[in-house]
């Protein structure tokens, strides 16, 4: 395999997970009965440009399916930091009617609701048919496409360019990154802003997150190999902030490369990008050394996650997960954990309940079922939101049940 941004052959391994199934390919009651394709889920590191990517065995049309079932707007943290963030650039850009707001990846809408309440001109580019109708179900635009050269040359052609394009938990998900990114580039209008965010690589690996490898994440992101992507593709990175969101995360502004004196170039975002850089050089990431230690780790999260399911099953303790993530199906299926040991994982997602997790098929229920069974442990696979799913079920304390997370190591708390 050769790096899909640079084409250096790649070599040095970062993890090796097996097989999986998709991460999102969830079963019903139909497909329960019939066999499930299962990938290798391997990840490599590129010496040259220092992009860590999965190996190329699943098409995007394989991943990102018409009934993709991953929708925004479930998480009340996610729809408050986006609500966050639109107030924050609409004043920061002075946008207003006369601008135009493109989101890629609008999912069902949970972003763009906000731009549309303050009246900036907006639509989004959704590929996956059930998000995409969420979102026009919120009076959106939306153009169902896949992103890429080809989408932004017609879009460009039709007068549809953008100030401000935003990008959030995409950058990964796309198997060419190079056309994406110049696609973005040509999108923007001269004077036109761009921000991506995106898991950080740096935070993955220091807080042992093995568990957000999954074959949709055709790429695993630091800064450093984003400048390098964006030089390559006709833009330039000029700030950069560190989030919170998905377990640690950077949003990146970035600007057409070939427009000089651009309006929202400030000295303190190039202090706060090379901080960052240099951030990332003294933790060793221009080096095979990082990146060998991560599969140690994930095998020590593995083997304590079966050790607390086996003697909670040997003292006769009622376990249940909470929230049908992609992150906890990588977690379970690398466990090889099945419903013998976790009966049952609630979601609020209706577009997930009565249906099964893929490989592990266990069954996903809606949270009355949490409330009737009372279980003396829930397990948050969605360890990035502990704090919003602690408060949400805070009534597990009434019969003493006790939460549960796995990442970044085996917790129990009340």
């Amino acid at each position: 395999m050769k790096c899909r941004h640079c084409a250096q052959p790649l070599s040095l391994p970062f993890l090796d997970l097996g097989s999986a199934p998709p991460s999102n390919a969830y079963l019903n009651a139909t497909t329960l009965h019939a066999p499930e394709v299962w990938f290798p889920l391997r990840l490599l590191v590129c010496e040259r440009c220092w992009l860590v990517q999965t190996e190329d065995h699943a098409g995007r049309d394989a991943l990102f399916t018409q009934d993709y079932a991953y929708f925004s707007s479930f998480s009340a943290s996610w729809l408050e930091h986006a609500r966050n963030y639109v107030q924050r650039v609409a004043k920061q850009l002075a946008l207003d009617a006369g601008s135009c707001v493109v989101e890629i990846a609008a999912n069902d809408g949970y972003l763009l609701q906000y731009v549309q309440g303050a009246n900036i001109p907006c639509y989004g580019i959704e590929p996956t048919a059930s998000t995409a109708a969420a979102a026009r179900n919120k009076g959106l635009e939306i153009v169902e496409r896949f992103f890429g050269v080809a989408l932004a040359s017609e879009l460009v052609a039709n007068h549809r360019s953008a100030d401000l394009i935003i990008a959030n938990n995409v950058l990964a998900h796309v198997p060419d990154i190079n056309d994406f990114v110049a696609g973005v580039a040509q999108l923007l209008k001269p004077y036109g802003v761009a921000t991506f965010e995106f898991p950080h690589l740096l935070r993955m690996v220091n807080g042992c997150q093995f568990d957000t490898a999954y074959h949709e994440h055709y790429s695993y992101l630091s800064l450093t190999s984003v400048v390098s992507i964006f030089k390559a593709n006709g833009l330039q990175v000029t700030d950069v902030d560190e989030l919170s969101t998905h377990g640690g995360s950077l949003r990146v502004w970035a600007v057409r490369d070939d427009q000089q004196g651009h309006p929202h170039e400030k000295i303190e975002g190039a202090s706060r990008v090379r901080a960052i850089l240099e951030a990332e050089n003294s933790a060793g990431m221009r080096g095979a050394s990082f990146y060998r230690n991560f599969q140690a780790e994930a095998l020590r999260i593995k083997c304590e996650t079966l050790r607390f399911l086996l003697q909670c099953r040997e003292d006769v303790k009622k376990i249940g997960a909470y929230g049908a993530a992609a992150k906890g199906n990588t977690l379970l299926n690398f466990s090889g954990v099945r419903a013998d040991l976790l009966p049952w994982v609630v979601d609020k997602n209706p577009a997930k309940q009565n249906q099964f997790l893929p490989g592990s098929r266990i069954p996903i229920v809606d949270e009355a079922h949490l409330r009737r069974v009372q279980p003396d442990y829930v397990l948050i696979l969605p360890w990035n939101l502990r704090e919003e799913v602690t408060a949400q079920l805070a009534y597990i304390r009434d019969w003493g049940g006790k939460f549960v997370v796995a990442v970044p190591r085996l917790e129990v708390f009340s």
